[in-house]
């Protein structure tokens, strides 16, 4: 509230949040003294009787909280300070399905101390967003990237002394969401994400959470008779139907032109974007979401299939409003953000800083 607020008192937070006078005034007395916030004492606000009202402000302290987007082939770091904006951000080839995973981590280091070279502030945690799923031992498994229960939290929590947060970009997604929100917003959000790999996130005044398994789907032109979707409906399905059908294409932004004057693959990619809606159909159906977020190729490098997705969707008599994140920078930046900001909201008082990890 602190965050969202940019001067706030604490009889508002109180107000706001439903918290106790003194649970507050513990919470900000904690807070004050790890440096997270400051008193504004230049505000200060006397009304009658009574100790003068100190508005509390986001406080500067010189943290780094680092934040890795892992892409099929190109990864995203950036760093941001606690009121979240971007101090520094840059992209590294990653063709990671090629890499070992000492040669990723490499990578990744050197990206990070490229990035905290010269800032006279200290890393105090870093957060990794993935494709594929994440469960509940922080094991990734993911086949666009070759990962079967890697444990990339552990690599980087040794190389950079700091605690390691590892996230499904999917939830992710939803997270940015969130942690912008007002606390009163508390309608359910959707997110169907579609790209090189598939999944569903729900947001509820519980948290985020990752919907697995997708709901089942069958397709004469995708060859799939009730199968999960989590592969099936991602990219490589599409290039494989097609390259089945002898049309080379090697990415989707390719295979949408070629669609363009291809009936059988104009074909493709729509039932790729009608398939989506089905998922989205029955999650909607299931879940009872005030919004439903699309992001992905699927949705961006297909012009057609956006719309061609939110007309099918309606024929399944929903009334969910529809968002598309439009650009897959605007994804990356958003879950490097959110995954970086993740732990210093949930637990900022654990975030004291190593002298293993300051960057100079």
């Amino acid at each position: 509230m602190v965050r969202l607020n940019p001067i706030i008192t604490r009889s508002e937070l109180v107000e706001a949040t439903g918290l106790s006078q003194p649970t507050i005034t513990r919470a900000t007395a904690a807070l004050l003294e790890a440096g997270l916030v400051q008193e504004r004492t230049d505000l200060t606000r006397t009304r009658g009787r009574g100790r003068p009202t100190v508005p509390l402000e986001v406080a500067d302290n010189k943290w780094i909280l680092a934040g890795i987007a892992i892409g099929t082939s190109r990864t995203h770091i950036a760093l941001f300070d606690t009121m979240g904006r971007t101090l520094r951000e840059d992209d590294i080839s990653t063709p990671v399905a090629r890499l070992s995973e000492s040669d990723f981590i490499e990578h990744i280091m050197a990206g990070v101390n490229r990035l905290t070279t010269g800032i006279s502030r200290t890393l105090v945690s870093v957060g990794v967003t993935t494709s594929g799923n994440v469960d509940e031992d922080g094991l990734v498994w993911a086949a666009n990237l070759g990962w079967e229960g890697v444990d990339i939290a552990a690599r980087l929590r040794y190389q950079f002394n700091v605690p390691v947060v590892v996230s499904s970009a999917i939830p992710a997604i939803l997270g940015s969401e969130t942690q912008s929100a007002d606390l009163n917003q508390t309608g359910k959000v959707l997110v169907l994400f579609a790209d090189d790999s598939t999944g569903a996130a729900l947001s509820t005044e519980a948290g985020v959470t990752q919907l697995v398994p997708l709901p089942r789907i069958s397709s004469e032109l995708l060859n799939l008779h009730d199968s999960a979707s989590e592969d099936n409906v991602a990219t490589q399905a599409v290039l494989d139907a097609l390259a089945a059908r002898e049309i080379s294409a090697s990415t989707l932004a390719e295979a949408a032109t070629i669609a363009e004057d291809n009936e059988t693959a104009r074909g493709i990619l729509d039932e790729r974007a009608h398939l989506l809606a089905s998922i989205a159909a029955d999650l909607v159906t299931e879940h009872n979401p005030v919004t439903v977020v699309l992001a992905g190729s699927a949705f961006i490098d297909d012009p057609h299939a956006a719309k061609l997705f939110a007309s099918s969707l309606r024929q399944h008599n929903t009334d969910a409003q529809l968002r598309l994140i439009p650009t897959h920078r605007e994804i990356v930046r958003a879950i490097a953000r959110a995954v970086a900001l993740d732990p210093l909201l949930r637990v900022p008082l654990s975030l004291q800083p190593s002298t293993a990890s300051v960057r100079s």
